[in-house]
């Protein structure tokens, strides 16, 4: 029922290249290839994205004029149109310039040619595939390095459409780590070691801003919410999550109205605390002393962080900013982003429970996510209500982001599936994960990549398209596998 709080989008640029000597040859054959363009601009435009068409770009010329074109669309991918052979000097001073990721697509119209009735026009129409050696290697030649090549069919090729869908959905992601601004709040809880960031670092990273705010920059926006918006509010959580009975852990008791009055409280706090700073996402901790506003506000935080996390908004505790980070990755895919982490092995059947008391995100759980009211949040200080419920069945996928020795960082993929089954009733989330060749083999190996013990969690195997998205920014990446 929660829609995001801005639309998933990016700016994608797409040019033609081709050979002009062609264009007197063979009387009509330009008008031929930009018709091609059209249609594969048309599968482009299928995926939500903007296009930033630079037409064809046949001559040396042309790229250079091009170069500060494209530079001024600000685009997050760049499609290069293979649409017959072209020389590689139409190209050089693009690959050269521009920083963006460059995809060149060979897609020709025809899935084979008559040989019998072939001539040397209907071979220039489908000659898309020539020249991409000669554009990758001009590429290795000038430093920089052609992004990916898509090879297909112009119709009717549903591989061909999946890659195109597969970087405009990169694009979406790029597009949005622009000027984004992921705050941290509070400090790191103490003696995790895996949780330190430098913000410098986050910044030189991944291209964003990290601003350092404070818990009474909550408090002053939390004094402003009215009546009418906490009993607003307490309606969308009742509309977005079950409140059952307790079950057999001593621990939880069903929703109690003073815990949902201070979730639907801070949920709204939380809500203008975001527009207010402009964040893209936020990771905080803080303990506060005993009994203090400070101690209840932040400690009420869980609720407000999930139904932010289905908007579109990543938040998560424990300080932790770079799986805030790796939730907005998952996020901008479309895929989900649950704060997480490795709970209990079942070694019977085989499985690891995986899940947090963190914020977690509702469009992706199976069935209406739960609220329960815990006496206690185990190794943390407070109490309240807490969000439990496990995530569709199904494929999943895992990305944590760590440090290696040298402050880099590190994209940590991994995939497995998501089972149905019961799971702990402690308001806390679980999901049944298995694992290839097995769930104890597998974790072993996603252990020793060292990681941090945190990671964001995701739906459907996309181990390949996040490990593209580390390769367009420069950070290092292992995929797990068994």
């Amino acid at each position: 029922m929660l829609e995001r709080l801005k639309k998933r989008t990016a700016k994608v640029g797409t040019f033609g290249v081709a050979h002009p000597v062609y264009w007197d040859q063979f009387p009509g054959l330009l008008d031929k290839l930009m018709e091609y363009h059209e249609d594969f601009k048309n599968i482009v435009q299928e995926n939500d994205v903007e296009i930033v068409d630079f037409g064809m770009i046949d001559t040396n010329e042309k790229a250079f004029d091009a170069v500060e074109k494209i530079k001024g669309a600000n685009v997050d991918v760049l499609f290069c149109n293979m649409l017959t052979y072209a020389t590689s000097s139409v190209f050089a001073p693009i690959i050269r310039a521009l920083d963006v990721p460059i995809i060149l697509v060979a897609l020709q119209p025809r899935r084979q040619l008559d040989c019998a009735q072939a001539n040397t026009r209907q071979q220039l129409e489908n000659d898309n595939i020539c020249s991409v050696p000669e554009f990758t290697g001009v590429a290795i030649r000038m430093g920089k390095k052609v992004q990916d090549v898509i090879i297909g069919v112009l119709y009717n090729d549903e591989e061909a459409r999946k890659d195109i869908n597969e970087w405009c959905e990169i694009a979406k992601v790029l597009h949005d780590l622009k000027g984004a601004r992921f705050g941290l709040m509070g400090h790191v809880l103490e003696a995790m070691y895996d949780m330190h960031a430098d913000p410098t670092a986050i910044a030189q990273a991944f291209g964003v801003h990290v601003p350092l705010l404070e818990v009474d920059d909550v408090l002053e926006v939390y004094e402003t919410v009215t009546e009418e918006e906490i009993k607003a509010k307490s309606n969308v959580i009742l509309e977005n999550f079950d409140t059952p009975v307790p079950v057999s852990d001593p621990l939880t008791m069903q929703l109690t109205e003073e815990d949902l009055y201070r979730a639907a409280k801070t949920a709204v706090t939380l809500d203008k605390f975001v527009e207010k700073y402009n964040l893209t996402g936020l990771a905080y901790y803080y303990n506060g002393r005993s009994d203090s506003l400070q101690r209840d506000v932040v400690s009420s935080f869980i609720v407000g962080n999930s139904l932010l996390n289905a908007e579109g908004i990543p938040m998560c505790g424990e300080f932790d900013i770079k799986t805030c980070i790796a939730m907005f990755i998952m996020d901008r895919l479309n895929i989900g982003g649950s704060f997480a982490e490795f709970h209990p092995f079942d070694f019977d059947e085989d499985y690891i429970m995986v899940g947090h008391d963190g914020p977690h995100h509702i469009a992706i759980a199976d069935g209406k996510p739960v609220l329960r009211s815990l006496k206690k949040y185990h190794g943390k200080p407070g109490a309240g209500a807490s969000v439990e419920f496990k995530i569709k069945e199904g494929p999943i996928t895992m990305l944590g982001i760590t440090q290696t020795f040298d402050g880099r960082f590190k994209f940590i993929i991994g995939e497995g599936i998501s089972k149905k089954g019961p799971i702990p009733p402690t308001g806390n989330t679980n999901t049944r994960g298995f694992f290839e060749p097995n769930s104890k083999e597998f974790i072993k190996k996603w252990v020793m990549a060292g990681p941090t013990h945190h990671y964001a969690l995701g739906i459907g195997h996309h181990a390949d398209t996040i490990a593209k998205i580390a390769d367009v920014l420069n950070i290092e990446y292992e995929i797990v596998k068994g």
